[in-house]
């Protein structure tokens, strides 16, 4: 049904400023009505193979002009242990050097580009051997190099907001919201490697300033969401948060029975990202709106409702997951909003030839 877009428009700029000032106001009604497409991407050119393959995916996105933008979910580089037992055939990497050429090939897309940092970016640096590296100096040249302030990256670029202008929180620049087609999209800086949580005093303190932050960031997205003129909401990040350690019992040993040999631990142990997935279920228990959560990590394209309600130990049929194509498979998915279909959501992989 068509909307009158200037009382739209004035609902939507009141509505959301009320509830979280830093957050876009939503477009016209009319470009609301038809479908909208981005991709998303990540895990991606861990070798020197995997940079050339990375090159024939920007091309190909670049070709589709029906993308509206590219959001990639972290882990750009390869992790430094396969590096020391690789060197000739894969970059090395958490140095400026790799910093520059990654950013120079995430500048060749023709669309808007929006990162969220994974943990093969700087949290896993201590691993590298050739050269000591500071994984909270390699953090800061990560938000610094790849996050100019109000702007995603690309040749063509969008408008973004980011929590670093929330008191409290001016540190994470990288935490990244914007509104496309009355949809609100939130990029939340988790990374795999446990969120860095249990290897030092020091990295456990940046893990619960980072989760705090992240989950504060998460609130101030469904708060946005709720407004009447959001039709739903986008979550990105790089890690896998690990949705299955809090099912019952017997839909993880319905997950695990698939391979063979194997079944489910008598006793899930605490993972870095509980807390997390604590407050996103939460959040669902009173949103009714689609929700889709991206994210990277384990390299296993996938779709899938993995979020389950603490009230009725069922999943959140309005959440949904997309996994992205990982390392050594280097093509992309491309999701589709289409507000005519009640789910607003389907993801589609696009499989790069050559690749």
């Amino acid at each position: 049904m068509k909307r009158h877009a200037v009382s739209h428009a004035a609902v939507a700029g009141i509505v959301i400023f009320a509830v979280a000032a830093v957050w876009s106001g939503a477009d016209s009604a009319n470009a609301q009505s038809r479908p909208v497409s981005f991709a998303a991407i990540g895990d991606t050119a861990y070798t020197k193979k995997g940079e050339a393959e990375f090159d024939r995916m920007i091309a190909a996105m670049n070709a589709d002009k029906s993308l509206a933008f590219v959001v990639h979910v972290g882990d750009f580089e390869a992790d430094p242990r396969p590096y020391a037992r690789n060197p000739t055939k894969i970059s090395m990497p958490c140095t400026d050097e790799s910093f520059l050429r990654v950013l120079a090939s995430f500048q060749r897309s023709a669309h808007p580009f929006v990162l969220t940092p994974g943990d093969n970016d700087w949290a896993d640096c201590h691993l590298l051997k050739a050269k000591k590296v500071d994984p909270l100096e390699r953090l800061a040249k990560v938000r610094t190099m790849f996050f100019p302030e109000g702007r995603s990256l690309g040749g063509a670029t969008m408008a973004v907001e980011s929590q670093a202008k929330d008191p409290g929180f001016g540190k994470f620049r990288e935490n990244l919201t914007w509104t496309r087609d009355g949809i609100v999209f939130a990029t939340l800086h988790i990374v795999g490697s446990n969120d860095n949580a249990g290897r030092t005093p020091e990295m456990d303190a940046e893990h619960a300033e980072r989760e705090a932050a992240n989950i504060a960031w998460l609130k101030k997205a469904f708060a946005a969401a709720k407004s009447a003129s959001v039709r739903g909401l986008v979550l990105v990040t790089q890690a896998n948060v690990a949705f299955e350690s809090h099912w019952t019992k017997s839909l993880q040993s319905r997950y695990v029975r698939s391979v063979s040999g194997t079944k489910a631990p008598k006793e899930v142990k605490p993972t870095g990202y509980d807390m997390f997935v604590g407050a996103l279920a939460a959040e669902m228990e009173n949103f009714g709106k689609p929700t889709l959560f991206v994210h990277g990590d384990t390299h296993l394209f996938r779709i899938s409702k993995p979020l389950l309600s603490r009230k009725t130990k069922r999943y959140f049929q309005n959440f949904t997951r997309v996994e992205v194509f990982g390392d050594p498979d280097s093509h992309w998915v491309r999701v589709t909003i289409d507000p005519a279909k009640p789910g607003l959501f389907t993801a589609e992989p696009m499989i790069v030839g050559g690749n």
